[in-house]
């Protein structure tokens, strides 16, 4: 009796070990997809399995662009229905004026889909290939840069339109080398843990990048006193309704101050102008809900502000225009 009993104890604290590792590493060790991303200056992440199977994405309707339905019909691969994970990671260029543009971006997809056809698509697009480290990276031309392209595995491709492949490579490495669930950039090795546990999309960077000019940021080209040294941690989490949270950690604890009193100040005009607006449909109920929930506050140098978003709303704003749909004036679009 005695010796079940320690056997049963052992059990039972190996099961509990197991789920506070499985809980320490959900908050500590980055997703697969993030680990592999180069050096950058922000990254985003999004989970679309979850978002989808809980039916908060808005989803498609009507005729896809001539381009993507080729693409589609060649590979199988539908993104809205295939796609599972993104990571994007955003490169400063040094000269926010030259054929780059402000940035670039490097991406590492997951999802269902057949690698051979995949393959088989890119190989028939008759574009530059060059051979690393085991894969085949497909160069393709677009709007005046390079978009480099390499299937990683059954279930994984890497993207950049970086002007060289030192970041298509980097991806490559690191999807041979990725053992330690704690790897990755700076940013993450630094701010992932400040991420909330079981976030569905978060993203981590200067949110002045790019719109940051000198040493301001700007919004509607409009100077803003925020320090576009300061890095921002947004994230979203769907616990019934969703959850926005935006964190920013400023230079100081002054810098914190100030931008949680430009964020009250916003809110008390948007509140005032909803009030004043009137209305009773459901977009105004929706707003009016946002508006109520969002709640800003400081904790040293760390501006912190949460709102709770009516799924509905994100549909409404995330909602394409259908052409036929009359015009405001009740005539047709031109």
């Amino acid at each position: 009796m005695r010796k079940r009993t320690w056997i049963s104890l052992a059990i039972v604290t190996a099961v509990v070990a197991a789920l506070l590792a499985t809980v320490y590493l959900r908050k500590n060790a980055p997703p697969e997809v993030a680990r592999l991303l180069p050096e950058a200056d922000a990254i985003v992440y999004v989970n679309l399995k979850p978002l989808r199977t809980l039916s908060t994405l808005p989803q498609h309707s009507g005729a896809h662009a001539p381009d993507y339905q080729a693409f589609i019909d060649a590979t199988g691969i539908d993104v809205e229905r295939d796609l599972d994970q993104a990571a994007f990671a955003i490169h400063r260029m040094a000269d926010p004026n030259g054929p780059n543009g402000p940035v670039a971006y490097s991406e590492i997809f997951r999802g269902r889909f057949s690698s051979p056809r995949l393959t088989e698509y890119l190989a028939a697009q008759n574009v530059a290939r060059d051979h690393y480290a085991g894969h085949d990276i497909y160069s393709i031309p677009r709007e005046g840069r390079t978009v480099r392209v390499a299937v990683l595995g059954y279930d994984m491709v890497a993207v950049s339109n970086a002007p060289t492949a030192e970041q298509i490579h980097s991806m490559i490495d690191r999807y041979h080398s990725d053992a330690s669930p704690f790897s990755g950039d700076t940013l993450l090795s630094r701010h992932y843990a400040d991420v909330p546990l079981l976030s569905e999309a978060w993203g981590i960077g200067q949110l002045g990048l790019p719109f940051a000019a000198g040493q301001q940021f700007r919004a509607f080209r409009l100077p803003l006193p925020i320090p576009v040294n300061s890095t921002f941690i947004a994230s979203v989490r769907y616990v019934g309704t969703i959850h926005f949270r935006l964190e920013q950690i400023a230079p100081n604890d002054g810098a914190a101050r100030q931008s949680v009193e430009i964020a009250k100040l916003a809110l008390g005009l948007l509140r005032s102008s909803q009030i004043t607006s009137g209305g009773q449909d459901d977009m105004t109920q929706d707003w009016n809900t946002f508006l109520t929930s969002t709640a800003v506050e400081q904790k040293g140098n760390r501006a912190i502000l949460r709102a709770v978003i009516p799924p509905r709303l994100i549909h409404e704003l995330a909602r394409p225009e259908k052409s036929g749909e009359p015009a405001p004036d009740g005539n047709p679009p031109q």
